[in-house]
């Protein structure tokens, strides 16, 4: 019985995973990009709250340093079904065409950004001003590392 349980679990993910991959390849681009980036602006927002406090520019508070590590995690997972095929362009974007002749390195940013956010939560939940400046360090390395590939010089 367990084990149907966990099948159907997996099952039901999958599923989920591709209903969510076809609606992001039938929305307009337009659709597509303003998703993606309304995503990055709430990440980048939140981010720009915790650099403050690692930079000392705003006081070190625990709650608030966890509610928006937090928030810069479930975030980091948002904007990436916004790059489906064909939405390369419709409104003005900065995303390179790098993001689609190469998602593999665009899949490892991704997934380097995700376990950077991951680990800002603990850092944010450890109570430690010290580890929470080290984070926001190698998370915005993350950041920084995508941006450097696959997003268009302002």
């Amino acid at each position: 019985m367990r084990r149907s349980c966990v099948v159907a679990v997996v099952i039901a993910a999958v599923g989920i995973g591709s209903a969510l991959e076809v609606a992001a390849q039938q929305r307009k681009p337009e659709d597509n990009i303003k998703m993606r980036q309304a995503a990055f602006t709430v990440m980048s927002w939140n981010f720009g709250v915790l650099a403050a406090m690692a930079k000392g520019q705003r006081p070190y508070d625990q709650a608030e340093a966890v509610k928006r590590a937090e928030t810069v995690a479930l975030a980091s997972h948002l904007p990436f079904e916004g790059f489906p095929k064909g939405s390369e362009s419709g409104l003005d974007t900065r995303a390179l065409p790098e993001v689609w002749s190469d998602p593999d390195k665009f899949k490892s940013n991704q997934e380097r950004l995700q376990s950077e956010t991951a680990k800002l939560v603990q850092a944010a939940k450890s109570g430690d001003p010290g580890q929470l400046k080290s984070q926001v360090g190698a998370t915005a390395k993350a950041c920084s590392n995508c941006h450097d590939d696959f997003r268009r010089k302002k």
